[in-house]
């Protein structure tokens, strides 16, 4: 069974979609077999990938509310090993649709638990908010990662986050875990970055992961290309550091 990891923060602008992205990537680059769930109706990381997420027919959407075959959502990206489920702004409405639904937390894991088997990893981009579409992810995922950007206001919001998780984990997915934090847009010449990690260091007891993703002009300028950044620019710091947290979340299933 793939191993299935839910990204997510409630806060905008983080590097969710840029960690779903690249995580996903570097996975695929050595040799896993990996399915991305864009789950935010931005579909940004459709986007990021390389795919025109407004003419895809049969995306997240319609295999959840309009009952879409899972095989004909799928889309192969140019990237070897990596397959997408894309979203668009259709996606925006699930929330109130979803509502009259019976075991409405449970829909993405219905509509793909038969296929788990499938892939050795699936990574899903949650939406910036928790709200129907990321508890639907997290009662399918095994675990979360948690992007944290290194900015002032760094643990604003995360306690709330992780007492969501808790009672998704005590409610609905007991087998929830947290696969850890991730700190993005790390800025080496500010004292500010450094101070963030240590104080959340300080504060959270979870796994933190020792990658930690740059501040890097190229990282930024990979999803206008729609190319992630082991393709746009596979010798930048940017790249090395998604490679590194690659390597980190295998070698914790291997533990």
């Amino acid at each position: 069974m793939g191993r299935i990891i839910a990204i997510t923060n409630q806060k905008g602008g983080v590097g969710k979609t840029t960690t779903s992205i690249n995580l996903s990537a570097a996975l695929a680059e050595k040799g896993k077999k990996v399915l991305t769930i864009d789950l935010d109706p931005q579909g940004n990381t459709s986007t990021g990938l390389g795919v025109d997420k407004n003419k895809i027919k049969h995306n997240v959407y319609s295999l959840m509310l309009d009952n879409s075959d899972f095989k004909k959502t799928l889309t192969k990206t140019k990237i070897k090993n990596l397959y997408l489920l894309t979203s668009n702004m259709e996606l925006a409405g699930a929330e109130i649709e979803l509502a009259s639904f019976e075991d409405r937390e449970f829909l993405l894991k219905k509509k793909l638990i038969d296929y788990t088997e499938d892939f050795d990893y699936i990574i899903i981009d949650c939406p910036p908010s928790l709200n129907l579409l990321t508890i639907n992810a997290l009662t399918f995922a095994d675990s979360v990662l948690v992007p944290i950007q290194c900015e002032f206001f760094a643990l604003e919001g995360l306690t709330q986050l992780m007492y969501t998780i808790k009672l998704v984990k005590k409610k609905l997915n007991p087998f929830l875990n947290v696969e850890g934090l991730v700190f993005t847009m790390y800025d080496s010449r500010t004292n500010l970055s450094m101070q963030v990690v240590e104080e959340v260091k300080k504060y959270i007891k979870e796994n933190v992961y020792k990658a930690i993703i740059p501040r890097n002009v190229r990282l930024a300028e990979a999803p206008s290309h729609g190319m992630p950044i082991t393709k746009y620019a596979p010798e930048s710091k940017g790249a090395d550091s998604y490679r590194l947290l690659a390597d980190e979340v295998i070698e914790k299933e291997d533990n």
